[in-house]
């Protein structure tokens, strides 16, 4: 169990807060790029298509890079990997504003996924030690949050500001954001040891273990399935239900803003009970898209499906990363970043899968892709919710109470 000073604990406030900041600021830059492809494009000489590898250098960053970076890093205090982390992105994100050509600019990018996946696990870490047990799924939901918010915030006013002042301006804003988190978490985030026990290998076996794994292939899943849909539902709008312009915008805010909602709510829901919340959400991800699919030129059941799919979409990640942390137990320092793995590839692979479903029937057959995706998922979702972490096994009554032991 990783410790913190007492008065911590009673005031986690400062601390969450900071961590939010820099979240936001790192979920802003990881996806305000989609918005500047063909600025980037234009301004470096490269086709859109070779500019959108920018998001893709990003994901594999996340995936590979910050687990990575965590099992190099794994002796050093979470403060310390936090505050070192987040200098690193700064820098790899002036050297994407000022970059010349577009190798540097990819490299900048895929410099920053891996710091952003080092970063989420030490922050994740450091959340739950600020906190009662209890409270450790609230926690997690306020370092999630800023990427949730930047979704429906940073994003779009990242890409406002750089269709009118260049996409240099874009990443000149992140350096900004990212330098005042990085201020805030030096001051606010207090010194935080390891929540795991023993050196790389001792981690790994806990971290790998099969139950971990099971339950970071859920999170695959249903992640695949969402962006399987999601990465299309602009042209779904438009093609299927019949909305563009303004409408089109308030459908997609109301999207983001159910997002952030719901990333909250998880939270809550994770320290209730996270093995049910992951079923719960799946279920209604099932209900949402099947809405979607069969009721897709009804605006009303659209923009209801759509709430309802935002608020359980990223609601589900705190039970994901909360049952994770559970479950790797003494690995949890490095398990803590194999969830940001799993949940961008699944980003990363839905994404295919719904570009092919588009190819073959457009873009309700992406919906219905994603449909299938999370049906599947279900049994998986809910036999993942029957496994225990390793001390727990022959214990039922601590188990259902998910041992409160999770930070």
């Amino acid at each position: 169990m990783a410790s913190v000073p007492s008065p911590a604990r009673r005031r986690p406030g400062p601390a969450l807060a900071a961590l939010f900041l820099a979240t936001f600021v790192m979920g802003s830059a990881e996806l305000v790029v989609v918005g500047l492809l063909r600025l980037v494009a234009g301004d470096l000489g490269v086709s859109v298509d070779t500019a959108g590898a920018l998001v893709t250098a990003y994901a594999l960053g996340i995936c590979a890079g910050g687990p990575l970076l965590t099992a190099l890093t794994i002796r050093f205090r979470r403060r310390t990997l936090a505050c070192a982390s987040l200098a690193g992105y700064v820098a790899g994100n002036l050297l994407a504003a000022v970059a010349q050509d577009f190798g540097t600019l990819l490299a900048a990018r895929a410099l920053t996924g891996a710091l952003q996946g080092l970063f989420l696990g030490a922050a994740f870490t450091v959340a739950a030690a600020l906190v009662p047990p209890e409270r450790t799924g609230r926690a997690i939901s306020a370092v999630f949050g800023g990427i949730a918010v930047s979704t429906a915030l940073g994003v779009p006013l990242g890409t406002l500001a750089a269709q009118h002042l260049g996409w240099r301006a874009a990443f000149t804003a992140i350096v900004v954001l990212g330098a005042l988190a990085l201020l805030a978490t030096a001051v606010c985030v207090p010194p935080v040891d390891g929540a795991g026990t023993g050196g790389l290998w001792s981690q790994s076996r806990h971290a790998l273990a099969p139950r971990v794994l099971a339950v970071l292939g859920v999170g695959l899943l249903l992640m695949g399935g969402q962006f399987a849909a999601f990465t299309y539902v602009t042209p779904f709008l438009e093609d299927v239900t019949g909305v563009s312009g303004t409408w089109l915008t308030v459908f997609l805010f109301a999207y983001g803003a159910a997002t952030a909602a719901g990333t909250f709510a998880g939270g809550w829901a994770a320290d209730r009970d996270a093995a049910r919340t992951l079923v719960a959400a799946n279920l209604v991800l099932v209900a949402a898209l099947a809405v979607l699919w069969a009721a897709g030129a009804s605006r009303a059941a659209v923009a209801l499906a759509l709430v309802l799919w935002g608020v359980v979409g990223f609601g589900l990640v705190p039970a994901l990363q909360y049952r994770v942390g559970l479950l790797a137990g003494p690995g949890r320092d490095l398990a803590s970043t194999l969830p940001a793995s799993a949940v961008n590839a699944g980003i990363a692979a839905g994404a295919v899968a719904g570009g092919a479903a588009v190819a073959h029937g457009g873009a309700r057959d992406a919906v219905l892709t994603g449909l299938l995706v999370c049906a599947v998922a279900l049994p998986a979702t809910w036999a993942s919710g029957r496994l225990r972490p390793a001390g727990a096994a022959r214990k039922p009554a601590a188990a259902d109470a998910e041992s409160r032991s999770p930070g």
